[in-house]
């Protein structure tokens, strides 16, 4: 038994660089999108966990490397550098200079690991980086390879908002899990976007016109945006079952993501009080949508606000308004940024209190030669103080469990509101 408050260390840390296998030049540039420039300070972070066996001891490094010369010339932005245009827009240019690779060892077993109470332990196995200072060197994306005493494995993968959503991250990771296992990479488009610099009558919106964006100061070259709190993260299973009994307990046929969305909403609202928040941002991946290209952020993001303060409201009319009552702004949004500068900086995450329905993003779909991760941690960083929540998909056996099924829930929220929103649940609804 580890004791959280002995994480043990992850050591051994070697880095290398995994370039395309094919040189793609350096007049070749992505130009990103006005939507991807919004997304900028927000960086995914997620853990995938193998459990210990033949085929993922035997998997060496280099068994690992292999397939990422040909998954980087398909996605060969990825490989590339941030430069500013005269005017100061940023873009891609394809230069080739790689994704950084992290090996790490660590002297628990993956069993000993997963037990450890302590929500943050996904942060020893993922390069926290950002992008910048400078910009130039900066790796878009890390993949960091952690052996366990027992043999087995956890990767590791940090990917740059900037680049797409976490559809696009998902396919991108799991196309190189297909690799590996012999399948051939899909001749899938990038799309360079045409930037509209040209100036136009109609009024584009400001940020103080939409809900879900909040305008920070400009950060210049380090890509990361300060806050006034400290964030922490915490991650708990709802089982099928629970959410089914919640459900009947309220009357409600709103879907799992809604339910439990306002769940936290409500027992936020009661712990901050005189600030409690009327107004939240939704965030989906719709994977109805046909995606035509490799890299995009197409998301859809919304408000919802309530006419009555969320404690005093019923669940079940709160996952109502979730429901039925948001106001979509995502193409308003890409109208806030200037077309020739790329400014200003906004974030999305935690902007409001935001909740981020993960359920269509494949998370377990990263498959090593028929091997699927018994685990997957996943989060954001780059989240405002307003904090953001995610809904995730859990495996049908969810490792460590009481029960099957059902979704995780990762909280990213000022540090001092863990343990009282953790109490809150557990006392009205036997969760957290």
């Amino acid at each position: 038994m580890v004791v959280a408050d002995e994480l043990p260390a992850v050591y051994g840390h070697k880095l290398s660089t995994v370039v395309p296998g094919s040189v793609t030049g350096e007049t070749i540039v992505y130009e990103l999108a006005n939507i991807d420039l919004v997304m900028k300070l927000h960086y995914l972070r997620s853990v995938y966990y193998f459990k210990a066996n033949e085929i993922i001891d035997n998997l060496t490094i280099q068994d690992l490397k292999g397939p990422m010369f040909p998954w980087l010339d398909v996605y060969h932005p990825v490989s590339g550098r941030i430069r500013r245009t005269d005017n100061g827009r940023p873009y891609v240019k394809c230069n080739d200079c790689g994704v950084r690779i992290v090996e790490t060892k660590c002297g628990v077993t993956l069993e000993e690991w997963l037990e450890i109470k302590d929500s943050s332990r996904w942060r020893q196995l993922v390069p926290e980086k950002v992008l910048g200072p400078d910009l130039q060197f900066s790796p878009l994306v890390f993949v960091q390879f952690t052996r366990f005493k027992c043999g087995g494995m956890a990767i590791g993968f940090s990917w740059s908002h900037v680049l797409g959503d976490a559809i696009t991250a998902t396919n991108f990771i799991n196309l190189w899990a297909q690799l590996l296992s012999g399948g051939s990479p899909k001749c899938q488009p990038i799309h360079n976007h045409k930037i509209k610099t040209e100036k136009t009558l109609i009024k584009s919106p400001t940020s103080l016109e939409l809900l879900s964006v909040k305008q920070v100061e400009l950060v210049g070259d380090p890509w990361l945006s300060l806050n006034n709190s400290k964030m922490a993260t915490y991650s708990f299973q709802i089982t099928e079952a629970k959410i089914k009994q919640i459900q009947a307990k309220e009357s409600s046929q709103v879907s799992s993501f809604e339910i439990i969305s306002a769940l936290i909403w409500q027992c936020l609202a009661k712990i901050r009080k005189d600030k409690e928040p009327t107004l939240v941002t939704i965030c989906k991946n719709d994977p109805s949508v046909k995606r035509s290209w490799l890299l995009s952020n197409e998301q859809k993001i919304g408000t919802v606000v309530s006419d009555f303060f969320p404690s005093k409201v019923a669940v079940s009319e709160l996952a109502s308004i979730i429901a039925k009552q948001q106001v979509i702004e995502t193409k308003m949004i890409e109208d806030l940024v200037e077309g020739e500068s790329g400014t200003p900086d906004f974030i999305i995450y935690g902007a409001n209190l935001t909740f981020i329905d993960m359920e269509g993003v494949p998370l377990y779909e990263l498959e090593l030669k028929d091997q699927k991760p018994i685990h997957v941690d996943f989060s954001i960083d780059g989240v405002g103080d307003e904090g953001a929540v995610l809904v995730l998909q859990c495996p049908q056996k969810t490792y460590g469990s009481g029960g099957s099924g059902g979704k995780m829930v990762m909280l990213i929220l000022p540090e001092d509101q863990i343990s009282p929103l953790r109490e809150a649940l557990e006392s009205a609804w036997g969760i957290a």
